[in-house]
């Protein structure tokens, strides 16, 4: 029972903070002078995906066996699974469910349907659509070199490592580079958490409120999955099960926070851009440690994880060249992972 009562509180704890955390990112963002866009593929992204490749570094260099290296493996491709399929899921529904809030207020207070389809596009405009496909068309193809390295062998391979280092160093230029060009619209921020009455926060404010929000995610993260692995056997899940279908996106509950909170605060920019740049972060600094200190050879249920997610992007990037991505369209992706779980169980016997 004390494993439940646990989860729950994790949970709580986590949405708080990272109620927090995007109050304080977005004013991080604003004093570094960086584009808005960037708040979400760069500070927030970062901010949350960096204690997982600690996890990912501190797995594959003390790991006292192969199997106990392995479990960096797993990570690095269980995190852009749940990001690719639940975390952009779990965003459609949010935006959906939005909508019909709108729609019911719309009704009751004129008594006439708004008119507005509960799937009708609400993912912003065609310059927010083509940033969000070009992130998709960079991890892709990163991460299809990442899948096949995890099908040979060879001698230089660790190297390799380095490529996907110098792929998102890449990336974080031309971001940063791209975001402050494009981003022409300015938003009122809200009061700092930690310094309310303040219009203009002080920089430590912002800086320690960051730095306490993240401290606080990462210890409420790891204990939420520590119940989770506790919790699985008690339901009659194996532990391979465990940790390769729920650690995964309790490991990216963060991420998913995240885009909850923004999207409940109307700025679903952010949110899908928060998703897109853990996404590549997830496809190539933990990747990176992994290739540099383990074999880095796939068995059959990590390859399955690698096929499922680029099945996600494809669906996605195939929607968005149709100009057809709605919430509806975008809650799909959640679907991917059910295929994940539903293929997983003749793969496990």
């Amino acid at each position: 029972m004390i494993h439940f009562v646990l989860l729950i509180v994790c949970a709580v704890a986590i949405y708080l903070s990272c109620e927090w955390f995007v109050n304080a990112v977005e004013w991080l963002g604003e004093r570094l002078d960086i584009g808005r866009s960037a708040v979400g593929t760069i500070l927030a992204a970062f901010g949350t995906a960096l204690p997982e490749s600690v996890v990912t570094l501190v797995a594959v260099t003390t790991g006292a066996t192969e199997q106990a290296k392995n479990i960096g493996v797993g990570a690095a491709m269980g995190g852009p699974l749940a990001l690719a399929t639940v975390a952009y899921g779990v965003t459609g529904a949010m935006l959906l469910l939005q909508r019909r809030g709108r729609n019911r207020a719309t009704h009751a207070t004129t008594g006439v349907p708004s008119g507005v389809p509960e799937d009708a596009d609400a993912l912003g405009s065609a310059k927010d659509m083509k940033r969000l496909a070009r992130d998709q068309k960079w991890f892709l193809p990163i991460f299809v070199v990442k899948v096949a390295l995890g099908l040979v062998a060879f001698a230089f391979k660790p190297v390799l490592g380095v490529f996907f280092f110098a792929a998102y160093a890449v990336y974080f230029w031309r971001e940063i580079r791209s975001s402050r060009a494009e981003d022409d619209d300015e938003e009122e921020l809200e009061p700092l958490k930690f310094q309310p009455r303040k219009a203009s926060p002080a920089t430590w404010a912002v800086v320690a409120q960051t730095l306490a929000t993240l401290v606080v995610i990462f210890f409420a993260a790891d204990l939420f999955v520590r119940q989770l692995d506790a919790i699985g056997p008690m339901l009659g899940l194996s532990t391979t099960v465990t940790a390769l279908l729920l650690s995964p996106v309790a490991t990216e509950l963060p991420e998913i926070m995240n885009a909850v909170i923004w999207v409940r605060q109307g700025k679903t920019r952010l949110a899908l851009a928060n998703i897109s740049g853990a996404m590549m972060i997830q496809a190539t600094v933990p990747s990176g440690i992994g290739i540099l200190f383990t074999t880095w050879h796939f068995d059959a249920p990590l390859l399955w994880a690698g096929l499922i997610t680029m099945a996600a992007i494809g669906y996605l990037l195939l929607t968005l060249r149709a100009h057809r991505l709605t919430p509806a369209r975008l809650t799909v992706a959640a679907g991917f992972y059910v295929v994940f779980a539903v293929g997983l169980v003749p793969i496990l016997r």
